[in-house]
């Protein structure tokens, strides 16, 4: 292509020094970049990962658009290995493609290019697991759409972790608030594949619970997880999933988390997860054979204190990939 290395992207706004003899590297310093030209690798790579820098479609006044290089500039302060599982990712081939470009003003237009740069991922990078950072929760629905346009005779499930059943009404236009409601409306996903953990509060409508029930999402609500244990509810949905769809899309938004661990989460409630509980989560997810895909959403970097919530936001990244690794690795080993 004539643009860097798909024309709706911009390259990634550091690219981080290497050193090739240095045995134990950061995450910095091992997550890969293209140069500007001259790239003949597209292929080879496990993960592409891409930020997805939309906010202006937020319900309230958001920099979420600020997270993919707020994450970007927290990437120092972590290894790439794990001691709970003692997993190390190092020769994990991960490149970052860089940013969407994003309409000053035009959110539709915004979108089109989301929806664009998934398709040339899968197209490009057909062999390798997207992990993309945002931005707000409208850009997951284009994400999938995108997806989607890549694979027409594909099914594609979605396993949730959120507040809210993000569920709203269209007729305002797409914000943070519907995009499971526009994935089913435009028939991109089924709801009966759409499973939504960590509800809870008094954070959703009935309407929206209503609607929720009419269209066959299953949900739980953080009681419920609790009382059958985290991990068991997570992998009852990937298990019904699994059997039902051909590929599993992991959202992760920030705000499924309790206050108390991500500040930086504009709607943050209390009574939400644990940190602790949703690293599980999202490696479990990334074991499953079927997750096909993953983004995280909804972290603003200047409600942050002490950077808590980016540090969450990386530590949620690298858990999914460390599942994702250990599943490849495993797979492999066959």
């Amino acid at each position: 292509m004539s643009q860097y290395p798909y024309p709706m992207l911009d390259r990634p706004f550091a690219v981080f020094q290497k050193n090739d003899k240095k045995k134990e590297k950061t995450v910095n310093e091992w997550i890969q970049t293209l140069p500007m030209s001259g790239y003949d690798n597209l292929e080879n790579f496990d993960v592409v990962h891409l930020g997805v820098p939309l906010s202006r479609s937020s319900i309230s006044a958001s920099a979420a658009s600020e997270a993919p290089n707020a994450l970007r500039n927290a990437w120092k302060y972590f290894s790439t290995y794990q001691i709970e599982t003692n997993i190390d990712l190092a020769d994990m081939q991960i490149v970052d493609l860089g940013d969407v470009k994003q309409s000053i003003t035009d959110i539709a237009q915004s979108h089109r290019s989301i929806s664009e740069a998934m398709y040339e991922m899968r197209t490009n990078h057909p062999k390798a697991l997207p992990v993309c950072v945002g931005g707000d929760h409208s850009i997951t629905a284009r994400l999938i759409e995108g997806w989607k346009r890549a694979h027409p005779k594909k099914t594609i499930g979605i396993l949730q972790f959120d507040t809210h059943f993000d569920l709203r009404p269209l007729d305002q236009g797409p914000s943070n608030g519907t995009p499971m409601r526009f994935l089913i409306e435009e028939g991109i996903v089924d709801g009966k594949h759409i499973h939504t953990l960590g509800l809870h509060g008094f954070f959703n409508s009935r309407s929206l619970k209503e609607y929720a029930d009419s269209a066959g999402v299953t949900y739980r609500t953080m009681n419920e997880m609790r009382r059958n244990g985290i991990s068991r509810t997570v992998k009852e949905s990937l298990e019904v999933l699994s059997q039902n769809v051909d590929a599993i899309y992991i959202t992760v938004d920030m705000d499924v988390l309790d206050t108390a661990y991500a500040p930086g989460a504009p709607a943050s409630t209390p009574g939400g997860m644990r940190t602790d509980e949703l690293f599980e989560a999202v490696f479990l997810a990334g074991q499953a054979p079927k997750t096909s895909a993953m983004d995280l959403v909804c972290l603003d970097p200047r409600l942050d204190v002490r950077e808590a919530t980016v540090k969450a936001g990386v530590h949620v990244m690298l858990c999914f990939l460390t599942g994702y690794w250990d599943r490849k690795k495993r797979t492999i080993g066959k």
